[in-house]
């Protein structure tokens, strides 16, 4: 089995966070989106990972490759690093790693988690997981029958549709069938709003015969902006509720409160404040005489005599006598 990985994208929704860190290496109870993502897919493939690509942009650098290679490695696989120099749509991100696409492939983008409880049927030709939004115009949505199997692909329809949106995890038992009709897309220039998109190749499949089934899961859980980003860490929180990880080395706790499920990093200390519910601070960071609320502090953070709630704080930012609503980048001081 092999998982491919496109996170070359600039993550513009997430700015300011994302000017400094790649939107898939931001922290979500803790771990980076794209780890999450790995872990979750390993688990529910049910064979062996041999393989997992990265796609991402050239100037990501040369740390955050040894890091994606680390967590490959973590779940028994290869890492591999592939790059898109420009953001020419979902197909051409894909066929950027051309030769990690073989045999039973999963593409999974790096925006996105779930919650799932099944093991993925690899002898289907091809699996889609969808879930039911209200408002399905930013997204490719499916239409099925009442087989389960999917008759239409739509890219981002500005008309009603389906409100079945693809959440960006698929299953192709033949990826190279997969590879030959990306690669007719880039060969005869065939965009869709100006770009190669992934939908066109699926309906070029089934147009030849392959039935795509649905897949559902449980939760889908955006990584798209600032506050979506916020919730799904308020979700993960609440499923990893006592588990060894939210917790780590040297914690100095002095009168302060932590009210679960919340995530405390290594070094991390805490004065006379209230944390929780549903924050996750990282590691080497001071709270001081604060309130903290459903939030993501980055690592390296100073807070003191603040109120915080539903913020998103980037590495070594300090917040001193403000509060509510914030979503500042690494290294930012903001002074009351």
């Amino acid at each position: 089995m092999q998982i491919i990985i496109p996170m070359a994208g600039k993550g513009k929704r997430m700015r300011p966070h994302t000017l400094t860190t790649a939107k898939p290496l931001i922290p979500v109870a803790g771990k980076p989106v794209v780890q999450r993502l790995v872990e979750d897919i390993t688990k529910v493939c049910g064979q062996k990972v041999t393989e997992i690509a990265f796609i991402i942009a050239p100037d990501f650098g040369a740390e955050i490759e040894k890091n994606l290679i680390s967590v490959a490695e973590s779940q028994g696989a290869k890492g591999t690093i592939y790059y898109q120099k420009e953001a020419l749509g979902t197909a051409h991100a894909i066929m950027c790693a051309k030769d990690a696409i073989k045999g039973k492939t999963v593409v999974a983008f790096a925006d996105t988690l779930f919650k799932a409880d099944f093991v993925m049927d690899t002898e289907q030709e091809g699996v889609i997981w969808v879930q039911k939004i209200e408002d399905p115009r930013q997204f490719g949505v499916v239409k099925i029958n009442n087989e389960g199997t999917i008759t239409d692909f739509v890219e981002k329809p500005t008309e009603f549709v389906s409100d079945l949106a693809i959440i960006g995890i698929y299953y192709f038992k033949d990826g190279d069938f997969l590879k030959s009709e990306l690669q007719y897309l880039l060969d005869n220039k065939i965009t869709d709003k100006g770009e190669y998109q992934l939908t066109n190749a699926l309906e070029n499949m089934k147009a030849k015969g392959v039935k795509f089934k649905s897949g559902q899961v449980t939760e889908w859980l955006d990584c798209g902006n600032k506050n979506a980003t916020v919730h799904t860490n308020q979700r993960v929180l609440e499923f990893d509720t006592g588990k060894p990880h939210l917790k780590g080395k040297n914690i100095k706790n002095n009168n302060g409160i932590i009210i679960e499920p919340c995530f405390i990093g290594d070094n991390v200390e805490i004065n006379n404040s209230i944390i929780g519910p549903h924050v996750s601070i990282g590691a080497n960071s001071k709270i001081d005489n604060s309130i903290i609320k459903n939030s993501i502090l980055q690592k390296d953070i100073k807070v003191a005599n603040a109120n915080i709630l539903n913020s998103m704080l980037g590495i070594g930012a300090e917040v001193k006598g403000k509060g509510l609503d914030l979503s500042i980048s690494d290294y930012t001081q903001v002074v009351g």
